[in-house]
């Protein structure tokens, strides 16, 4: 098994489940340092790379949805060369399809890297008919979804602790990522975010700590791949 995927409801677990599994048996979690890498082995520049993901997707309305190819989602920077042979940079506008289209390519030469974790960014959809990787779905009950991004940092620092407001605003945090994140599914891929058919696994955290959570799929992988037990 060389990649696994991870979809996750917003606040059920699933980064700290990747983070886990990735100490446990060295896979690397797809981020901006494994963007750049895979960039460079597809033949692509690090400036041809935006990370467009459901984590910045926001939704749209109607007539928005209308002039899709002409919003801009991401600004990239490359170096050309003027008429006098000068190079300099040069500041582009991506498209919401041309940054989809850069990310598609970066999820599969990550793939190609093998043993990595890819968090989101549509990669059960992606790598749907890879045979060698395994797709795991992250859920929980909203009330422990709730007391866990009320737990976030960002919110602390804002002074709600405990308070009714912090929990509004987990809450709303909440339905608005996952929301982004079924829009974006169902938007590009045309996919159902929560249909458990397009998983290998579906995992509730509500009812398994992130801790087995994480060594229930790291078991299945050994399995595949008959990866040592750690001496």
């Amino acid at each position: 098994m060389s990649v696994i995927t991870i979809s996750r409801q917003y606040g059920s677990g699933g980064d700290e489940i990747a983070e886990i599994i990735s100490k446990k048996i060295s896979y690397r979690i797809f981020d901006k340092n494994i963007l750049a890498k895979a960039a460079f082995e597809a033949g692509l520049s690090e400036e041809e790379i935006v990370d467009y993901s459901e984590d910045q997707y926001k939704t749209q309305n109607f007539l928005e949805r209308l002039f899709v190819r002409s919003r801009t989602v991401a600004q990239m920077s490359t170096w050309v060369e003027n008429k006098d042979g000068v190079r300099i940079s040069e500041h582009l506008s991506l498209s919401e399809e041309q940054a989809l289209a850069f990310v598609r390519k970066a999820v599969t030469s990550a793939y190609k890297l093998g043993n990595m974790i890819i968090i989101g960014r549509g990669g059960q959809v992606i790598l749907h008919d890879r045979a060698d990787v395994l797709h795991v779905r992250v859920e929980a009950p909203l009330e422990e979804r709730i007391m866990r991004v009320r737990s976030d940092p960002e919110i602390a620092r804002r002074g709600f602790g405990d308070s009714i407001e912090a929990r509004r605003i987990a809450q709303d945090l909440i339905e608005k990522r996952d929301i982004a994140s079924a829009d974006y599914l169902k938007r590009f891929y045309n996919v159902d975010w929560s249909d458990a058919g397009i998983y290998h696994l579906v995992i509730n955290t509500g009812k398994l700590s992130i801790e087995n959570a994480a060594g229930l799929i790291v078991d299945l992988i050994r399995q595949f791949e008959k990866v040592p037990e750690p001496v």
